[in-house]
């Protein structure tokens, strides 16, 4: 049922974004080539070919995106730093991109003196691509070191305005669609043993640089430094079945647990521990393919953050499923598993991700009693449509939105430690392998448009409801803001429609205009030809 209230003085309302997605410019001033920049070059990797090259244009369009920042009213802006931009080959010791370093403070600065909160990601998928082509990347326990001194450069550089740092922005998903299925960029089918090997790195990338923040930084900019870990929920098809509650577990474990644990707990899970261990016995191999963590390791990992920012976008059903013995081992027939979907589920988009608001409040309450209530940021969390055509109108966000939000209201009243929100995403960006066939965004951008103008959609309209109002008063208040959100969209529509009709005759233009301009020239050519022999 849902919960009319409002959330404690001091939450935090925000959107968020990350810097392949939307900036563009992946070749200007300084900026080195990243693992995104390459994989998108090669034919065939994502959807119709696209690129980021040029993205939403957002290196250019600074100003722009934070006018539509205060136009929603939010209190912070989640985006993240391209480590490439401002490390070019990702060695800080061969070049610093000062160009780089002044297109984030500018941002950084322009984003305070609107009032607005920076949270900033230091890394969002975009590996410079000279590490992967030395080191393999993530494979390689020397990128440890790399990623520290990269980290320690923005703590150096824009450590006294930011206070919110996050090391790591879904890291699942680079282990996984970088090492394991090659889905993502660097596109590597490393099977069974890539992903947990870059995850491994990943772990302890993340534990040094906040031992550099603590140790180096903290006691002078007095601000946080967490991770941020995209989950589903896992639900048992029988929750009285101790066999599927014990699948639902695993489910969780091989997704959060993997990355928290260890922050958290020291190690990896036991389950993850065990059904990996035993599945590399059984492959005839001496050691596990999950790597391990020395003593030392342990107590270092352990603690190290300040605050657990989490991604969350659906829920699945689980009950347990056996795997044949193969030789080829893989991740995913790992934790011995079926996932399945209520086909009454809401699915606006992508097969994926399904709207199922009552997975976010049980998620956090696991949260809550597995790491001990830890300090929460939501730091992704949104739903997006496949493009066919344009839709400002887009009810089934808004309804997906004020479930989604209403569970973290009913989570906060269990006693879960939630202190802010960031709705994804800001604008309709490059969805990595997808493309632009997926929109996630407040504001739809027409693409088409060489100005890629920005035009808010109806659920931006109605999240600013949300934020002014700190959740929801009371029902016929809520009510209304549905209603006021349609009829501000229609509009939009209206203008989108004009927009798009000038732009398709400014393209006749350009395309006819010089085409006449020339056949007028060759006519008088030959005209003139001809006239010269007349009279020769």
């Amino acid at each position: 049922s849902f919960y009319y209230g409002t959330f404690p003085a001091g939450f935090l309302w925000g959107v968020g974004s990350s810097a392949y997605q939307t900036e563009g410019a992946w070749d200007k001033d300084g900026k080195g080539p990243s693992i995104w920049d390459a994989f998108t070059h090669k034919k065939g990797q994502v959807v119709t070919n696209e690129t980021g090259d040029s993205a939403c244009d957002g290196y250019y369009k600074v100003k722009d995106d934070i006018q539509l920042l205060k136009e929603l009213k939010v209190n912070h802006y989640l985006f993240s730093i391209s480590w490439p931009r401002i490390i070019p080959t990702g060695i800080k010791t061969e070049q610093v991109n000062e160009k780089g370093i002044q297109f984030y403070n500018d941002t950084i600065n322009s984003l305070l003196e609107n009032n607005i909160t920076p949270i900033v990601s230091l890394y969002h998928w975009d590996l410079p691509q000279v590490l992967q082509e030395k080191y393999s990347g993530w494979q390689n326990i020397s990128i440890i070191n790399y990623f520290n001194d990269y980290a320690n450069l923005c703590f150096e550089k824009f450590g006294d305005r930011v206070k919110h740092w996050i090391t790591f922005s879904n890291p699942w998903a680079v282990a996984e669609k970088g090492y394991e299925t090659g889905e993502h960029a660097p596109g590597l089918k490393l099977g069974g043993c890539g992903a947990y090997k870059a995850a491994h790195h990943i772990i302890k990338s993340h534990a040094k640089v906040w031992h550099t923040y603590n140790n180096t930084w903290r006691s002078e900019q007095q601000g946080m430094v967490g991770i941020s870990l995209t989950s589903g929920w896992g639900e048992p098809v029988d929750p009285h079945s101790h066999t599927d509650r014990d699948a639902a577990e695993r489910y969780i474990q091989f997704h959060l647990g993997w990355f928290a644990n260890p922050i958290y707990k020291g190690d990896y899970p036991e389950v993850m521990k065990n059904y990996v261990g035993r599945k590399s016995t059984q492959q005839g191999l001496r050691t596990s393919r999950l790597p391990t963590f020395s003593l030392q390791e342990k107590t270092y990992i352990k603690g190290t953050s300040d605050f657990l920012g989490i991604g969350h976008f659906t829920t699945r059903y689980v009950l347990p499923k056996r795997f044949p013995f193969l030789q080829a081992s893989s991740y995913h027939t790992d934790h011995d598993l079926a996932e399945l979907v209520d086909p009454k589920w809401p699915a606006p988009g992508p097969k994926w991700l399904y709207s199922v608001p009552w997975g976010f409040r049980r998620l956090l309450n696991f949260i809550k009693t597995q790491y001990g209530n830890p300090l929460i940021y939501v730091t992704e969390n949104g739903v997006s449509e496949k493009v066919q055509c344009t839709q400002l109108c887009d009810d089934w966000r808004i309804e997906y939105l004020k479930g989604y939000i209403n569970e973290i209201l009913k989570a906060l009243k269990d006693g879960v430690n939630v202190k802010g929100y960031t709705a994804w995403s800001l604008l309709d960006q490059f969805e990595w392998n997808k493309g632009f066939s997926e929109r996630f965004g407040f504001y739809h951008i027409d693409f088409k448009n060489k100005n890629k103008p920005r035009y808010p959609k109806a659920s931006a309209d109605y999240y600013k409801k949300i934020i002014n109002a700190n959740g929801f008063p009371n029902p016929r208040e809520v009510e209304n803001w549905h209603q006021k959100a349609m009829d501000t969209c229609s509009s939009t529509h209206q203008l989108l429609a004009t927009d798009s009709l000038i732009t398709h005759m400014e393209k006749v233009t350009e395309i006819v205009l010089p085409a006449v301009f020339t056949l007028c020239i060759l006519v008088s050519i030959v005209l003139l030809i001809s006239y010269l022999r007349n009279h020769s």
